[in-house]
């Protein structure tokens, strides 16, 4: 067989190594095999001439990373790829687990809140005596101020100013009345502690 005959079989190795290689998880060793058979191919290429060299380099030069893009661009679609490819999600949504609590936050959507903190855009607000973190869609709000709650994404609550007043949604219910945390210590009934090292 001549030297040309060689070198093109040995290109063709190269590339069917290459496509073994998307089927079959070898460590890189088909890999290296493909980079072997591919340099020995312009190597029996030039002991034809150089003339023959030159091309069959040329054309490894261009064949290989051809099929390695191709390869790569296919890869994904193969049983190992999509063993080993986590699918993208169509939504944030769908990554999130379909907890109580997610779903609560759902069904604040479309009611309306005062907010407790300036939003800038991010802050507070208080919904049916609770306060919730929430984001504004990129303006600021002042506190005090009605919003209405517009979406949920991914455990965040988007809110939007509304027209209305904010007299009969800011009347705080009992519970918020009693807030804990606003009420000094000593009004709490806490007993002091003791000193702990005695």
């Amino acid at each position: 067989m001549e030297p040309l005959a060689w070198s093109i079989c040995l290109l063709i190795a190269a590339i069917a190594l290459i496509a073994l290689e998307l089927f079959i998880p070898s460590g890189g060793l088909l890999s290296f095999l493909s980079a072997v058979a591919a340099l020995a191919s312009v190597i029996v290429a030039f002991s034809a001439g150089p003339r023959t060299g030159l091309a069959m380099l040329v054309v490894t030069l261009i064949v290989v990373p051809a099929v390695l893009a191709s390869a790569v661009r296919w890869w994904p679609h193969t049983p190992i790829g999509q063993l080993i490819l986590i699918a993208r999600p169509e939504s944030p949504d769908d990554v999130l687990p379909e907890t109580e609590q997610y779903r609560g936050l759902k069904a604040l959507i479309g009611k309306v809140a005062v907010s407790k903190s300036k939003m800038l855009p991010s802050g507070s607000i208080v919904l049916e005596g609770r306060t919730y973190d929430a984001v504004s869609e990129g303006m600021p709000i002042d506190a005090g101020m009605p919003v209405k709650v517009v979406a949920v994404r991914t455990n965040r609550i988007i809110v939007r100013p509304t027209g209305e007043t904010a007299t009969h949604l800011a009347a705080p219910s009992k519970s918020e009345a009693v807030d804990v945390l606003s009420q000094p210590i000593d009004s709490l009934g806490i007993d002091g502690f003791d000193e702990p090292l005695t």
